[in-house]
């Protein structure tokens, strides 16, 4: 999926094949003096021809996107056009185009090798089987749409994932193993067999033959994410046209925004006295190291006049609670709700890894992809953890209703103080959006916290999930799990409970 590095059997990191970073293949003209040369070794008129020059084979990939120059620096190209490249050193490649004839910057996880499995729209590489169906089961996808990918069990084998549809009307998808040959084929099934991954495809397009139904076209692919320029951190105001405002809230606005007329992006706008832009620019920097598919990325700011701006990647479906709350989110089914728990448990164990807190977890503040994929957002409350907590200035205003009762009482966050707001996250993520401790005030809220009392089980619980939730509402907070150890709860509890919807007549 454009990544540079993948993960490999022991969790460490291998180097690509097709996203090496090779150093210049050019020598140095020796017609030049250097350290350990005394005379030139060529007769006078004598030309030195690059050791590449016709004895190299030209570096040609294929476009997997279109791209749209951001500057005149960059090369414009459509999806499946195909360029030479001239140098891949660095995230942005200088390129050829072999249609046009211009040259230019091009971002390197937007193309693949010629001729190479990676070059094809239905493979998606070294994702997990998890992601697999999140991608499929996402509403742009039609039961039939597939993908491949690398198999996580067995080397060297694929597996196929298909979307079907079962007894009931809900989605599923189903899992097949795609095996080599020794002299180079592929097959699934021992029966028949193929010489190469394209034909094999192109035959169960035509019939099932054994497969839950016939493929139809390959899963919506979500598009590589452009990479930032690195010199483009603090950007000018001139490079950002706002399109559309999306929300408004206590520090600023929200706007849907273009950056360079080529990409869109999220623009969050900070009232001015809201902070010190040295404050600011000093937690903007500990945000940009953050880099996880379930965190939002940060990609640039405007700092330099006010308002100031945040730049962020935008995401499709705006936040958690408004999407639950419309038509689409309400239609969801347990297993679905379950996985956005998985999902946003997974981005705060990186967060608790990387010794960050976050400090106002909540629906609000995740936000959800075109392919229903969830990210956390909104890290104006985070704050890098000495000696694992952070103390709150008097007077600072919390979220009551999702702070931990240590965290009201005393200012003292943690990332256990997060996990008692991931429980009441999941309550609202049940409740389809509900505000939790219905009819309560703060105070009331606060009063009966610190009494013992939790909020019941919601009516469309189950008593496992609810055993869950209030795991995260310990008295104790080293009592409450780590997020590490509840993604992994919830990712099996979500592989259980899709089993028994499957099941059901």
């Amino acid at each position: 999926m454009g990544c540079a590095k993948s993960r490999g059997k022991n969790g460490t990191l291998e180097q690509t094949q097709n996203h090496t970073h090779h150093k210049n293949r050019y020598t140095k003209d020796p017609t030049q003096p250097g350290p350990n040369t005394k005379n030139s070794s060529l007769l006078p008129g004598q030309d030195l021809q690059s050791i590449d020059d016709g004895s190299a084979k030209q570096k040609v990939v294929v476009a997997l996107y279109a791209y749209e120059a951001g500057n005149k620096t960059h090369l414009s190209f459509r999806k499946g056009e195909k360029l030479q490249v001239l140098d891949d050193n660095g995230d942005w490649w200088r390129a050829k185009s072999l249609t046009s004839g211009k040259e230019g910057l091009i971002p390197y996880n937007y193309v693949e090798a010629e001729e190479s499995i990676e070059s094809n729209d239905w493979y998606f590489k070294n994702i997990p089987r998890r992601d697999a169906e999140r991608y499929l089961l996402a509403p742009a996808n039609k039961p039939g749409a597939f993908l491949i990918r690398k198999s996580e069990t067995t080397e060297g084998c694929y597996s196929m994932s298909v979307r079907d549809v079962n007894a009931n009307g809900s989605a599923a998808v189903k899992h097949y193993k795609i095996r080599p040959l020794d002299d180079g084929g592929f097959y699934i099934s021992p029966r028949i067999t193929f010489k190469k991954m394209e034909e094999l495809i192109k035959y169960y397009q035509k019939q099932a033959d054994g497969l839950c139904r016939q493929l139809g076209k390959p899963c919506v692919k979500p598009k590589a994410e452009i990479q930032w320029d690195e010199d483009a951190w603090e950007i000018s105001k001139e490079n950002i046209r706002m399109i559309k405002r999306l929300g408004a809230g206590q520090f600023g606005e929200v706007w849907l925004a273009s950056y360079n007329n080529t990409t869109k992006v999220a623009v969050k706008t900070l009232k001015p006295g809201t902070m010190s832009v040295e404050a600011f620019l000093q937690e903007a920097n500990l945000m940009k190291t953050l880099r996880h598919d379930r965190l939002v990325r940060l990609f640039a700011v405007v700092t330099k006049t006010t308002p100031i701006y945040i730049i962020t990647e935008f995401m499709a479906n705006g936040s958690l609670l408004d999407f639950l709350k419309s038509p689409p989110g309400r239609k969801l089914q347990l297993p679905k709700l379950i996985d956005f728990g998985a999902q946003i448990a997974e981005g705060m164990a990186y967060i608790e890894k990387m010794s960050y807190i976050h400090r106002d977890l909540r629906t609000a503040n995740i936000l959800v992809s075109e392919s229903l994929l969830c990210k956390i957002a909104d890290f104006g409350l985070a704050r890098v953890i000495e000696e694992n907590e952070y103390s709150a200035s008097e007077g600072a205003k919390f979220p009551i209703k999702w702070t931990a009762p240590e965290a009201i009482s005393y200012g003292s966050f943690t990332i256990k103080s997060d996990m008692w707001s991931f429980g009441i996250l999941l309550y609202e993520i049940i409740t389809y959006g509900k505000i939790p401790y219905t009819g309560l005030s703060n105070a009331e809220v606060m009063a009966r916290v610190h009494r013992g009392y939790r909020m019941p089980r919601p009516e469309n619980c189950p008593n496992k999930l609810y055993e869950i939730m209030t795991s995260c509402w310990k008295a104790e907070p080293e009592e409450r799990p780590t997020f590490d150890y509840m993604q992994s709860i919830l990712e099996d509890y979500f592989t259980a409970t899709e089993d028994q919807y499957q099941q059901q007549p």
